[in-house]
C-alpha cells in the first residue's frame, strides 16, 4: 500500500483564495465561498490525540487512507475512487495510548490507526480543510467513508490555548485595543469594526494566526472603547462547504440589541460603574455553605407587575434600586429574617427574549378552568417579554431585555451592577444562576456562535457525529479543554467584575467534576473570597453513570464543597417525582399532603403504613443533610447510614458533608408547591389548611442541614394555575404579587404544549374554591414563613458545618417500627456550641389532628417554647397550644404545626 501521495503541497490547505471585504461585514451572517460536493456529515471516528484515530465497529485488517480538500471539493461514492482530493494520506495500524484510552472509553472498539510520525506536524493544515477517512477495497474503492471527531487533535495540537494567560475577547487599553479569538480549524479570520449597533462597518481587518494556540489575533492602533465589532471566519462546514460566517465574539462582555454586534469596553472603566460602585460595602462571604438560605428570583417576574415601581423600571434591572418599592420591601424583610442570597434565574445574554420590540398581550377576562388566557398567552410566547432564560447566547454578557437602553453596550453593563449593588445594600447576597452545558443552537444557525467559530468542538457530539440534546438545548463539552475554560473564565469574570456571591449550575451533572473544581478554583481567586458553588446533579444522558468523565453529579462530589440539590426529601415530602402526569399527580401523594393518612378520591388504597414510613425515613434523611454516614434508626429496626435506606433504587444518603447538599420542596421547574397540593390534598381541605401544610414543607426546608433553598413567591402561597412548566408561559402565569391579594391560582388553564393531555384532570382542580387563598392567608404564610426562617437563624445549630458535628449533635427521636410517622423530630444538642440554646427540639406533625409523643429521653428537660413562636406577634398562635410535659416527656401537638422547643444555656426545669 502507497504510504503517501501528494497532489497538493500541504500547506496549501490553509489557503482558500477568496479574501474577506469591507462588504462581509456588513451582508449575510453565512457565505459558502465553496459548496461541499459530499452531502454527508457523519462523523463516525475520532481523533484520539494528534496522530491516532479509532474508527469504532470498523475492522481493523483494512484499508484506510485520509483524502483532504481546501475547497471542499471531495466526491465521494461507494464502490468508486475518491475524486477531488488535494492531498491523500495513507494510514498505518496503531495502538491508542493509556491517555487516549480512558479519554475515548466511551467509544467503541473498532479500527485504530496513526500517520506517519513525519506527516504529524502537518496536521494542522489537514483540520482546516475539508478531511475525510475512507475505507477502501485493493482497487481504492470506497467501501465506506465517514468525517472525523476532531477535539482530540485539537486538544493535543493547541494545549498552549488553554494554558495561555492571555485574555481571549477584545481587551481595550490606552492607545490600543487587542482581540483574541480561538479558532484552529478556521482558515481565515478577520475583524469587523463599527462605530455603533447599526452603522455601516468601518474597516475589515485580517487577524493572524499563531500556529502553537491556534488564536488568530490582531492590535489596532487605537483606544475602541465603546465601538462594536464582529468577525469573519472561514471554515469548513460538513455538508455545506467552506462558509465566511460573521460572527460575534464568544467572549463578548456586552453587545448591541439583540446580540448582532460585540461590545468593546474595559470593565474597570469609571463609565462602566454606578456612582458609588467602587465604595459600596458587600455583605461579607459566609464562613459556610450551610449559611445560605437562598430566594430564587426571577428578574422580570420581580417587579413587572408591581404598581409602586416607575413604570421605565418595570421587569428591569433598574427595579431593585428602587428601594421604597414594594418588592424591595419584601426582600429586605426577608433578608432580615434570615433570607442570605438572592439566585437570580439566567441574566446572562438570552437568545430567546426580544430585546426590542417585545410584545405583551392583553389577556382575557375568562373563567378559572379556561383555554383563553392560554391561547393568548401561547399565541404571543415567541414574541413577548418572558422567557426563564436558559438559553444561552453568550456566556459573559448581560441580557439586553432587563436594561432600559438595549442598544446600547455600556447600558446593561452598568444596570446590572447597580442591581447587584442595590441588593447588597440591603445587605442581601447576590447569585446567578448559569448555563455553561448547553447553547441554544449550534451548526450554522445565527444564534449559534461557538460552533460556527471552530465546528464539531464546543458540542458533545454522539457516536455519528450529531449534537447531544439529553439537556433539552444543544450540549456542549465541558469535557474539551477550550470549553472548560470558557466556563471557567466565564464565572471568574462574574464574580469579579460583577460581585457576583455564588452561583448555581443549571444540570451540572453534565459537567466534568474537575472542570467544576477548577471552577472553584478560579472563582475564589478572581473574588478574593469563598464563592460557595452550589448546582443540578442529576445523573442522566450520554454521561450518565460516568460513561464519558467522572461527573458533577450527586454522590461524585463529595470533599469538593460543591453542593447539589438533593431530590429525595423533595420527593417524599411533596410525593410522586419531577414529571408525573395523569392519574399519578393526584395519586402519588407525599408526607406533607396525606400519604395514606388523609388520601385524596384518587389515592385511597394505594398507600400503606410501609409507605409513610418510608417517606418519614426520607423526610430525615433530608433533615441529616442527606448525609451517607449519618446512621439513625430506620423504619424497619435496623441502626444504619443513610445510604443504607433505598430511595428509587439508589442511596438516599449521598453526601459527604452537608454544604454539599441543597435542600428545597419548590424551586422554578414543575408546578409550584401549592399547585401540588391543589393536586394531591382531598379536594376539601380548607384554605387555610392549604396554608398549613405550605408552612410545614417550608420548616422541613429551614430545619434541614445544608443549604435552605426557597423559590420566590413560595412564601406567598405562588401558584402558577398548575403549569408544569413555565418558561415560556408568559408574565401572566409567573406573576407575583408584592400587593398579597392574589397567589395566581385560578388563571386559566395552563399552557397546552407541556399540560394539555391533562387539562380534563385539571379543570375541576382549579374551579375548586378551597385552592384559592384569601388575602388572609397569603399574610399569614407570609408572616409564619419569616417567623421559619428567625427560628433558623436564631442557632448555629440549624446549620452545621461539618458531618462530624451532625452526627455528634442530631439526634432523631420518635423513629423505627413502632414511630408515629406524622410526626417528625428532631434533637439538637448545643452545648458546648455558640448560641443562647443548650438544647433544640422540633417537631413536625403533619397530621391535620392533633398528636401526642411520650419521649422519655426528653423527660425532667427546662423546655420552653421558642422565643419567635412564643412571642405575642408570632404569626401562628396555634403553635401556642403546643405542650410539654416535663414529668414523662409528653408532647402534646396542635395538628399541622411546626413546634420548636428550646432550652435556653443556664436553664433549670421546674
Amino acid at each position: 500500500m502507497t504510504r503517501l501521495r501528494w497532489v497538493l503541497p500541504l500547506a496549501a490547505l490553509a489557503a482558500v483564495p477568496v479574501q474577506a471585504a469591507t462588504a462581509d461585514c456588513d451582508g449575510p451572517v453565512a457565505t459558502t465561498l465553496h459548496p461541499a460536493a459530499y452531502a454527508a456529515t457523519d462523523a463516525r471516528a475520532y481523533w484520539l490525540d494528534a496522530d491516532t484515530i479509532r474508527w469504532p465497529k470498523m475492522p481493523a485488517q483494512a484499508s484506510y487512507r485520509l483524502y483532504a480538500s481546501a475547497t471542499a471539493g471531495l466526491k465521494v461514492e461507494r464502490g468508486a475512487p475518491v475524486q477531488g482530493a488535494d492531498a491523500v494520506l495513507a494510514l498505518q495500524p496503531a495502538t491508542a495510548s493509556a491517555e487516549a484510552a480512558a479519554r475515548f472509553g466511551f467509544t467503541s472498539a473498532g479500527a485504530e490507526m496513526r500517520i506517519a510520525a513525519s506527516d504529524a506536524t502537518r496536521l494542522h493544515g489537514l483540520l482546516i480543510g475539508q478531511l475525510l477517512l475512507v475505507q477502501e477495497d485493493a482497487q481504492g474503492h470506497v467501501l465506506d467513508a465517514t468525517y472525523l471527531q476532531h477535539p482530540g487533535a485539537l486538544d493535543d495540537l493547541y494545549a498552549a490555548a488553554d494554558a495561555d494567560p492571555a485574555p481571549l475577547g477584545a481587551t481595550p487599553g490606552k492607545g490600543s485595543t487587542h482581540f483574541r479569538l480561538w479558532a484552529p480549524t478556521a482558515s481565515k479570520a478577520s475583524l469587523c469594526l463599527y462605530r455603533d449597533g447599526m452603522a455601516s462597518t468601518e474597516s475589515a481587518s485580517p487577524l493572524q494566526r499563531d500556529e502553537r494556540s491556534g488564536v488568530w489575533q490582531q492590535t489596532i492602533s487605537r483606544d475602541l472603547r465603546g465601538n462594536y465589532y464582529a468577525y469573519l471566519v472561514d471554515v469548513f462546514v460538513p455538508g455545506i462547504g467552506i462558509v465566511r460566517n460573521r460572527v460575534t465574539d464568544p467572549y463578548s462582555i456586552s453587545l448591541t440589541t439583540d446580540s448582532a454586534r460585540s461590545y468593546i469596553a474595559d470593565l474597570d472603566d469609571p463609565a462602566m460603574k454606578p456612582a458609588g460602585w467602587d465604595d459600596t460595602p458587600r455583605p461579607p462571604a459566609l464562613a459556610s455553605n450551610t449559611d445560605m438560605a437562598i430566594y430564587e428570583l426571577h428578574v422580570r417576574d420581580f417587579s413587572i407587575g408591581d404598581g409602586s415601581v416607575p413604570q421605565a423600571h418595570r421587569g428591569k434591572y433598574l427595579a431593585f434600586t428602587d428601594f421604597e418599592s414594594a418588592g424591595m420591601r419584601h426582600l429586605r424583610a426577608l433578608g432580615e429574617a434570615g433570607i442570605t442570597d438572592i439566585h437570580l434565574l439566567p441574566v446572562f445574554d438570552i437568545a430567546t427574549i426580544p430585546e426590542a420590540g417585545c410584545e405583551t398581550p392583553a389577556i382575557p377576562q375568562a373563567a378559572a378552568d379556561s383555554e383563553a388566557q392560554q391561547a393568548v398567552v401561547m399565541s404571543a410566547a415567541a414574541k413577548d417579554c418572558f422567557n426563564w432564560g436558559y438559553d444561552p447566547f453568550h456566556f459573559n454578557a448581560p441580557e439586553g431585555s432587563y436594561a432600559s437602553d438595549a442598544a446600547d453596550g455600556m447600558v446593561r453593563i452598568r444596570e446590572f451592577r447597580a442591581m447587584v449593588q442595590a441588593l447588597h445594600a440591603a445587605g442581601l447576597r447576590v447569585g446567578m444562576d448559569v448555563v455553561y452545558n448547553h447553547t441554544t443552537a449550534s451548526g450554522q444557525s445565527p444564534r449559534s456562535v461557538l460552533d460556527r467559530i471552530v465546528p464539531g468542538y464546543y458540542q458533545r457530539l454522539d457516536a455519528n457525529g450529531k449534537v447531544e440534546t439529553s439537556t433539552c438545548c444543544d450540549n456542549t463539552a465541558t469535557e474539551h479543554p477550550m470549553m472548560a475554560r470558557l466556563m471557567r473564565d466565564s464565572v471568574a469574570l462574574w464574580a469579579k467584575q460583577y460581585r457576583i456571591d455564588s452561583f448555581r449550575f443549571d444540570l451540572m451533572g453534565h459537567q466534568p467534576r474537575d472542570a467544576m473544581i477548577e471552577v472553584k478554583r478560579a472563582a475564589n481567586a478572581a473574588a478574593g473570597r469563598n464563592v460557595p458553588l452550589l448546582g443540578e446533579g442529576w445523573n442522566f444522558g450520554e454521561i450518565a453513570n460516568g460513561a464519558r468523565f467522572p461527573q458533577a453529579a450527586q454522590g461524585m462530589l463529595n470533599g469538593t464543597g460543591i453542593a447539589t440539590f438533593s431530590d429525595r426529601a423533595r420527593d417524599a415530602l411533596r410525593g410522586g417525582g419531577c414529571c408525573d402526569s395523569g392519574i399519578e399527580l393526584f395519586g402519588q401523594q407525599g408526607l406533607l399532603n396525606g400519604l395514606a393518612y388523609v388520601p385524596n378520591a384518587r389515592a385511597r388504597g394505594k398507600a400503606t403504613r410501609r409507605d409513610l414510613l418510608h417517606a418519614a425515613d426520607l423526610a430525615r434523611a433530608g433533615l441529616a443533610g442527606t448525609l451517607r454516614d449519618y446512621r439513625t434508626t430506620l423504619a424497619d429496626g435496623r441502626i444504619a447510614p443513610l445510604s443504607a435506606v433505598d430511595y428509587k433504587g439508589m442511596e438516599a444518603g449521598y453526601a459527604s458533608q452537608p454544604g454539599e447538599v441543597v435542600n428545597y420542596v419548590e424551586n422554578h421547574d414543575n408546578p409550584t408547591l401549592w399547585d401540588i397540593h391543589a393536586l394531591k390534598l382531598p379536594q376539601g381541605t380548607s384554605a387555610e389548611e392549604r396554608a398549613r401544610v405550605q408552612l410545614l414543607g417550608a420548616a422541613f426546608v429551614a430545619f434541614s442541614q445544608g443549604v435552605a433553598y426557597f423559590h420566590a413567591g413560595m412564601d406567598v402561597l405562588r401558584s402558577k394555575s398548575l403549569d408544569r412548566n413555565s418558561f415560556d408561559s408568559g408574565d401572566w402565569f409567573n406573576r407575583l404579587d408584592w400587593t398579597y391579594a392574589d397567589n395566581g391560582f385560578g388563571s386559566g388553564l395552563p399552557p397546552k404544549q407541556d399540560n394539555g393531555k391533562d387539562w380534563e384532570l385539571l379543570q375541576p382542580v382549579l374551579r375548586n374554591a378551597n385552592a384559592k387563598p384569601a388575602p388572609a392567608d397569603i399574610a399569614w404564610m407570609r408572616d409564619a414563613f419569616r417567623d421559619i426562617l428567625r427560628i433558623r437563624a436564631s442557632t448555629p445549630l440549624f446549620r452545621l458545618a461539618s458531618a462530624d458535628e451532625i452526627s455528634k449533635w442530631l439526634v432523631f427521636r420518635n423513629v423505627g417500627p413502632k414511630q408515629n410517622p406524622l410526626v417528625v423530630v428532631g434533637h439538637l444538642d448545643g452545648n458546648g456550641m455558640a448560641g443562647e440554646f443548650a438544647e433544640v427540639l422540633y417537631l413536625l406533625n403533619v397530621s391535620p389532628d392533633a398528636q401526642t409523643l411520650v419521649l422519655p429521653e426528653e423527660a425532667g428537660k427546662a423546655y420552653v417554647l421558642h422565643p419567635v413562636l412564643a412571642a405575642d406577634v408570632a404569626a401562628d398562635p396555634r403553635t401556642r397550644q403546643a405542650r410539654y410535659a416535663l414529668g414523662d416527656g409528653r408532647f402534646e401537638l396542635p395538628g399541622r404545626t411546626a413546634v420548636v422547643f428550646v432550652i435556653e444555656k443556664g436553664a433549670h426545669a421546674r
